[in-house]
This record gives structure tokens, C-alpha cells and sequence, in this order.
């Protein structure tokens, strides 16, 4: 406890025009609540989609700051993960796929000596408990003071795939199992639910990883029964809009393990897979609002800042395919919500920010100095006044060398032979037309590339993705 009362007292001797009021507003050291979801992308009814039910992050979204352009570093579960928890991007690190939680630390120089998000919280006096998918899998061992584990794979499924069964994906969709209690989900939330019954000594720091809308879209009939699929609405989509894009980005892109839109389309699948989509998402929500029930009725309500995010977005159909892997905007947005004691309500954001920017952001919230080793930046500044002017600009990367540049007005995409995709936001929202060859465009380009990182480490050793030939043969590249 002693370390963590000099890094409170010395944050409380930061000038209150740095600090802003948030610090000034809370009697002691903030408990946190971070609540991760998997491939959760913005079917949210609180971030404007006309049929997600989902009135518990709804509620807190009012309760708090939803920044709805929140940008993952990697648009794969692992790279993700590993960004928001040392604060370095992909292309520092060389974790441009999955890796052994125990790992992380040995992948390269940048690595070896850095303070991962928990065992920061933690050298700061903070007790550390922690559930479900939390890293890539569960947490590195001896991370946490008291874990629930994680439970393999991703729930029950059926003796027999329903609709998809190909191998290198666990894809599939449909009412399964019978009942709530036989979900991995299910008991995480009950053991986070008994946790925040307790009375601790000092502050702790709750994980809860929630693991659907991962597929398989398997979730109990009651779900599935909230929708009326007459009434639901379809992604935006644009049959050639693979049309203009490089052949890098095709090879990339090439994913035969999962459905294409044409697939689903011509199998009148469509439908279904956004039905169990959301069905998943409504799912995942009731949870998420139970674990949040139990914050608000017990002796913790007034001093825990709840942070919710997730690792990434995910396609459903937009770009030809349902997956997430890719460098598009549906792909790498994902949802990012704090909430608690001195966050102001009710505000959205639409400004780009990085999803890895929780670390700092909870760092500064918490009254404490960030390590320095983090490359992320916090919204501690965005939290403190909503109406700031929020220029700046968010970077997702896909393998080595591969990166897109996210501002206000345009994603740039830049890929490791040279190849480009730039698309004008303002004009065409959903990423259709590529303009990386007008002429008119050629100092948007060249001011974007400037934002490009400066580093691309090779692949860590550690780090793989098995599903992709492009990946395999860059990786094999590196080792050469």
C-alpha cells in the first residue's frame, strides 16, 4: 500500500490545470472494472445501429464517455491484446499475431523490460482478480492475486456444425445450447458478480473477459427470439468493391476458411448470420449488465471507474466476407466506454483514437504517472473537457508493414510492397471507392505516410498465424 500512497500523493500535487477535475472529485484511490468483449464490432444500439438490444452498455454509454471511433492497433484478438496491455504497437513489438500470454516479455528488446498493464496497477498497491479472456487466453502466470481462469475453446457446440464447418475457423451459427448456465460467459460473470460482493483492503483492479460475439454465434433460442428478422437491417454493401483494391490486399484478404457475402447471399445465409450476431451481442450484454448490476448495488459503486472495450471489429459481409483480419474500418473500429466517478456523461466521441490508449488513460485516472515506456497516448485530455478539439489520428497494423492511417477525413492504407488505399470519409463513408491514384489526392497521401511508423520489427518468434499463406510466407521472410 505504501508504494501506491506516494505515486496518489504525488499525482495530487499536479497542477489542477493539468490534472483537470476529475482527480479533484474522488475521495481515494479508484477501484477499476475493465470489462473486455470479443469481436465485438458497433452493433450497439447506444452507437446508432437500428436493431442491436443492448441496454446495459446503452445505460452506460449514458452514464458516461463512449468514443465511437476507437481504433485497435491489430485486427486479430492477440495483437490486440498484447497493444493495450504493454502500450507498444505491433510493428514495435514484432506480436503481428498469437503468442503465449507467457511470452510476451521475450519477443524483443522493446519487451523485455516494459510493466504490463496489471503488474502496473498492481506495484501500485492495487489487489488484481481476473476472469475469462482476458490477454490472448487467460493472463501470464502470477499476473493476477486471484484468477477465475479461462475456460478452453469457446463454449459448447453441437455434435454437428449447423451451417459451417471448415477447418482453421470455429465459424458457425445457431440456437445452441439450451440454457445460459451451460455458457463460459455465464459463470465468468457470476464469478466477477461474487467478487464485487467483497470488501477489500485496498484498491482493486476487476478484469471480466467476456468471450461471445466470438464465433461460433452460438447462444441459447431466448436470444435469438428478441429479433424480428422481417425488420433487420443489412451492412452496407457494394458487390465490386474488391474491384479497385491491390493485389496485396486480396492475398491478405484471402481467408477460404470463412463464408464469403457471395456465399451467404446466394444460400440466403445472409439473414441468418446477422441474426445470430445479434443474438450473440444481446447475449453478452445481459452479462455484461448483471456484473454491472452488482458494481452499482455494492459498497464500491461511488469509487470504481468501469472501462469497456473490444479487441477489435468484426465484417459482416462489408469487403465481400465475414471475418476481421483486415485493414478497413469495419475490421479495426471497435467500441470503448468509460464511466464513474468524475467521467462526464452522456458524451460521444467521434474523433479517432487508439484502443491501446486504455493503459495511460487509466493510469492518469487513477491519479497515477504512466510508465514511459508506453507509445500510447491518453484521453485522460478528452475525459477531462469532451468539447476539446481532438486533431490527431489513429494507426492499425496488420502484419509487418502493413498499416492504415485513420484521421478525421481519411483512412490511408500502405502496404509492405508500396501499394495503397485511400479512401475519403467524408465522401464515401463506407470505404468503397479507393483513390490512391487520383492526382488530386497526392498530398493528402504523402502528408498521411508521413504518420506511418517509423518501426517495423520482425515477426517475434513466438508470434504466428497459421490460417493465412501471406502471413506464413512473411514470417518465413523474417526468419531468413
Amino acid at each position: 500500500m505504501r508504494k501506491f500512497q506516494i505515486f496518489f500523493f504525488l499525482s495530487l500535487c499536479i497542477p489542477i490545470t493539468q490534472q483537470g477535475n476529475l482527480l479533484a472529485r474522488q475521495s481515494g484511490p479508484p477501484n477499476i472494472l475493465m470489462i473486455s468483449v470479443d469481436d465485438l464490432n458497433n452493433f450497439i444500439g447506444g452507437m446508432g445501429h437500428p436493431d442491436a438490444l443492448t441496454p446495459n452498455l446503452d445505460r452506460l454509454i449514458q452514464r458516461g464517455v463512449l468514443f465511437a471511433n476507437a481504433q485497435c492497433q491489430a485486427p486479430m484478438c492477440s495483437p490486440s491484446r498484447m497493444s493495450i496491455m504493454t502500450g507498444l504497437r505491433p510493428s514495435t513489438t514484432g506480436i503481428y499475431g498469437f503468442i503465449d500470454d507467457n511470452k510476451i516479455k521475450e519477443t524483443n528488446e522493446s519487451t523485455q523490460k516494459i510493466t504490463l498493464l496489471h503488474q502496473y496497477f498492481k506495484d501500485a498497491g492495487y489487489y488484481t482478480l481476473g476472469v475469462g479472456k482476458i490477454f490472448h487466453n487467460h493472463a501470464p502466470d502470477g499476473l493476477l492475486d486471484e484468477s477465475g481462469g479461462r475456460e478452453p475453446g469457446f463454449g459448447p457446440k453441437p455434435a454437428q456444425s449447423f451451417h459451417w464447418d471448415k477447418k482453421g475457423t470455429s465459424t458457425d451459427w445457431g440456437a445452441f445450447p439450451e440454457r445460459d448456465e451451460q455458457m463460459p460467459d455465464y459463470r465468468s460473470a457470476k464469478w466477477a458478480i461474487e467478487r464485487l460482493q467483497r470488501d477489500y483492503a485496498q484498491p482493486f483492479f476487476l478484469s471480466v473477459g467476456f468471450l461471445r460475439p466470438h464465433v461460433p454465434w452460438h447462444v441459447p433460442q431466448k436470444w435469438f427470439d428478441l429479433y424480428d428478422t422481417a425488420r433487420m437491417h443489412y451492412p452496407a454493401y457494394l458487390e465490386n468493391d474488391r474491384d479497385d483494391l491491390p493485389q496485396i490486399a486480396l492475398e491478405i484478404d484471402d481467408l477460404p476458411m470463412m463464408p464469403t457475402t457471395r456465399w451467404a447471399i446466394e444460400n440466403g445465409q445472409w439473414k441468418n448470420i446477422l441474426h445470430a450476431y445479434l443474438a450473440s451481442v444481446s447475449f453478452v450484454d445481459h452479462y455484461i449488465g448483471e456484473v454491472l448490476a452488482a458494481l452499482e448495488n455494492s459498497k464500491h459503486a461511488e469509487n470504481t471507474l468501469v472501462v469497456i472495450w473490444s479487441d477489435h471489429g468484426y465484417r459482416l459481409g462489408e469487403k465481400g466476407t465475414f471475418a476481421k483480419v483486415a485493414l478497413w474500418n469495419r475490421a479495426t473500429l471497435a467500441p470503448l466506454i468509460f464511466a464513474g466517478p468524475g467521467v462526464p456523461k452522456n458524451k460521444r466521441l467521434d474523433a479517432p483514437v487508439e484502443l491501446f490508449s486504455i493503459y495511460p488513460t487509466l493510469a492518469e485516472l487513477a491519479g497515477l504517472a504512466p510508465p514511459p515506456h508506453l507509445e500510447a497516448s491518453s484521453l485522460y485530455p478528452l475525459l477531462a473537457d469532451p468539447n476539446k478539439d481532438w486533431q490527431t489520428h489513429a494507426i492499425s497494423t496488420w502484419a509487418r508493414n502493413n498499416h492504415a492511417v485513420v484521421t478525421n477525413d481519411f483512412r490511408y492504407i500502405r502496404y509492405e510492397d508500396g501499394s495503397e488505399e485511400l479512401y475519403d470519409l467524408r465522401k464515401d463513408p463506407n470505404e468503397w471507392h479507393n483513390r490512391a491514384s487520383a492526382k488530386e489526392y497526392t498530398r493528402i497521401k504523402v502528408k498521411l505516410g508521413e504518420l506511418l511508423p517509423k518501426t517495423n520489427a520482425k515477426w517475434a518468434e513466438a508470434s504466428r498465424y497459421d490460417n493465412n499463406a501471406y502471413f506464413i510466407n512473411q514470417k518465413r521472410r523474417d526468419s531468413q
